[in-house]
């Protein structure tokens, strides 16, 4: 597929470009993953997941919280991912989201996890079709109309007629209440992260609204899984979610292949290096020095699937205890620029990629 092949995406009137970007993921996109990425050619990206009550309270948070809702000009455009129960505080919510300046407000109605769906947020509200609109409506009414709402969705709690439907009708009214965008998960509610993730039912999706704009999700695990993912459904954009941690290369390499380029080799270890020092240093920015190790390690990992040695490197990373123990680990493993290695698929198996699991 060559680049004049791929229509750019655009999310009601934000002009996004490149039609692969980063996902949400809770405990994982902030604001030092999400520079990274955009760096590395990713066209847009949102944060990790945020509760509505917790934004309504924001003001009563001091360091421990201010990482959520920090943001900069160089990740533009960027989404807030806002889940909540019910839609006056929701609306409430995404005010907060404007007011911190993010550029768009994306509702997620796709968490499968089993405390949040206790809760009545994310993927329970695939079940109550009206309670999910009036959701939709509120918020899209409480934000200024210069700023995009969109809405994340799995095909359904289950694979049921009634799910079905239930569906469908959230899809359309989604976009009569004004939504610009919709992302589709190809798995169910209930499969969580199991199974294959279905992209006919992306392009069935697809084919029933038309003109209108969606985005696919699940099992983006390559650049060519991204390009391929575009050419089977015809949604107008792909995001990537658990492919991207630790690989944020996946978006230069899509780039380099949607124009017609061969597949980029995996970035060598001294490219690795740098990539793993800037990203700790934004963390630490973010963090400050005592809480950003703890935060690291949990990249470290992934990260380390690109490197030869990935089990030795892996073990060393998640131990580090500070910046000290960070670089010397990368001067004993990334001292020889020998070439990387594209990250096994098999290491995402049973990872979930928006574990939600501070909502």
């Amino acid at each position: 597929m060559s680049d004049a092949g791929l229509k750019p995406l655009n999310i009601g009137p934000l002009h996004v470009g490149f039609p692969v970007v980063q996902a949400a993921l809770s405990g994982y996109s902030d604001w030092p993953m999400r520079v990274i990425a955009r760096r590395l050619g990713a066209s847009y990206v949102l944060c990790e997941v945020m509760l509505d009550q917790f934004l309504v309270q924001v003001k009563r948070y001091r360091e421990r919280t201010r990482h959520f809702l920090h943001n900069s000009p160089e990740e533009r455009p960027v989404a807030g991912q806002l889940m909540g129960a019910e839609s006056e505080q929701f609306a409430a919510g995404a005010l907060r989201l404007v007011e911190a300046g993010f550029d768009v407000v994306d509702i997620n109605f796709g968490c499968p996890v089993k405390k949040v769906l206790g809760r009545c947020r994310g993927g329970f509200h695939l079940g109550q079709p009206d309670v999910a609109l009036e959701i939709i409506g509120r918020t899209r009414e409480a934000v200024p109309e210069r700023i995009p709402v969109t809405v994340k969705m799995r095909r359904g709690i289950d694979d049921s007629a009634e799910s079905r439907d239930n569906f469908f009708r959230i899809l359309d009214g989604a976009f009569q209440r004004g939504v610009a965008a919709v992302t589709v998960h190809g798995r169910t509610v209930r499969q969580r992260y199991l199974g294959p993730s279905s992209w006919d039912f992306l392009r069935e999706v697809k084919r029933h609204v038309g003109q209108r704009t969606v985005l696919g999700s699940g099992d983006l695990f390559s650049a060519r899984d991204c390009l391929e993912m575009l050419r089977r459904t015809g949604v107008d954009g792909v995001t990537v979610a658990r492919g991207a941690i630790g690989n944020p290369w996946i978006f230069q390499q899509a780039r380099a292949l949607a124009a017609g380029q061969p597949l980029p080799p995996p970035p060598g270890l001294h490219e690795q290096a740098a990539v793993l020092e800037e990203h700790y240093r934004l963390a630490e920015q973010l963090y400050g020095p005592a809480r950003c190790p703890l935060h690291m390690r949990k990249f470290g990992i992934k990260y380390a699937a690109l490197h030869p040695s990935y089990e030795q490197v892996r073990a060393e990373l998640t131990r580090i205890r500070d910046r000290g123990q960070w670089q010397s680990v990368l001067a004993r493993w990334y001292a020889e620029d020998l070439p990387g290695r594209y990250p096994p698929r098999e290491i995402h198996d049973g990872q979930s990629e928006e574990d939600c699991s501070a909502a």
